[in-house]
């Protein structure tokens, strides 16, 4: 027993060391830009889910969840409304296109695939879900202009079998037009990544819950990288598992903090948003967006969210995150209701 506290208490220090590391001296080259996002008219911001980049390089996506008055219904913000949750902005901040209204519960993850259809995950807890309903614990693929193309899983019936997910939290669509989903936004959910073909037909899955190499628990974000590698946000194990296509075990970073949301450019520089570090759950680190090489895992830069006392905010801050080809970044944050431009800050 005390060999066994001492290696406990050995880990910790090291761990406590490499959160140091990663952030004692890191530059922010970024100049936060208030009030960039503007809403159409009469429309209040909502809650801020995923945050992705147009593949024409002028458009950000995001999602705006429908209820902006009540947080205390986390996980169930557009059940009683027809708002449009998915949006479309220019680069100057003006919503040019919106759809997704009585389609979801709880939009959550987002993804615009290299042939521009755009796919977004409905999230929504189990105990959120109305008996009878036909949304929740579904992929929608929609075209750019809001048309239905695809839907993966079962509307409304949580399930772990191919045709079924429980609060899958985000999407990721390779070139090849494979589809991987990860499953789901609950800690003892069925917490696996399930990959589909072009068509929908479900290939392989991995994962289950735990915390070895190859388990989850709630995976929050999913990206690939130019190798085609996939990056999982392992959000309640504090760390990022990178696997290839067939679900192969390639490596576990924890250098990223908790990860809340993952984006990786064209150029292989990894954006990762943790909004819930340096409380009980992370201890040693901070809240912020991390901006690295996803061929080395080395961190660079690091956007500290400086409001309030963390005990006090978690999942506040960029809880996801995208990057422009002049290195911009957009930050979805769904508490204080802000999608949030950083302009990159040239030498």
């Amino acid at each position: 027993m005390l060999r066994a506290n001492r290696y406990a208490l050995i880990c910790a220090v090291v761990a406590a060391a490499g959160a140091a590391a990663q952030t004692s001296g890191l530059t922010n080259p970024y100049r936060m830009v208030d009030g960039w996002a503007k809403m159409p008219a009469g429309r209040i911001m909502g809650a801020v889910g995923g945050v992705t980049i147009d593949p024409d390089g002028k458009h950000i996506w995001a999602i705006v969840r429908c209820d902006a008055t009540a947080l205390d219904r986390f996980g169930d913000e557009c059940l009683d409304s027809d708002l449009d949750p998915v949006l479309k902005f220019d680069m100057d901040g003006n919503v040019v296109e919106s759809f997704g209204g009585g389609i979801f519960i709880w939009p959550h993850g987002i993804d615009v695939a290299p042939d521009g259809s755009v796919w977004v995950t409905d999230g929504a807890r189990p105990a959120k879900i109305p008996p009878g309903s036909k949304r929740g614990h579904r992929v929608v693929k929609f075209s750019q202009t809001g048309e239905v193309l695809m839907v993966l899983g079962t509307p409304g019936k949580a399930g772990a079998g191919p045709d079924r997910f429980m609060s899958p939290a985000d999407v990721v669509v390779a070139d090849s037009g494979e589809i991987f989903v990860a499953d789901g936004h609950v800690d003892e959910g069925n917490n696996r990544v399930v990959k589909f073909a072009k068509n929908g037909e479900y290939i392989k899955e991995w994962g289950k819950t735990g915390s070895a190499p190859g388990e989850f628990r709630t995976l929050h974000a999913i990206a690939m990288d130019s190798r085609g590698r996939i990056f999982v946000g392992d959000r309640s194990n504090n760390r990022i598992q990178i696997f290839d296509r067939e679900g192969a075990f390639l490596a576990e970073w924890s250098q990223f903090g908790r990860p809340s949301g993952i984006f990786i450019d064209a150029e292989d520089r990894i954006y990762v948003a943790d909004s819930e570090s340096d409380n009980v759950e992370n201890p040693g680190w901070e809240m912020g967006i991390r901006v690295g090489d996803a061929r080395t895992g080395w961190v660079e830069s690091f956007i500290l969210y400086p409001w309030s006392n963390p005990q006090e905010t978690r999942g506040h801050g960029a809880e996801f995150v995208a990057a422009d080809s002049d290195g911009n970044l957009y930050a979805g944050e769904p508490r204080p209701r802000v999608l949030r431009k950083y302009v990159r800050v040239r030498p």
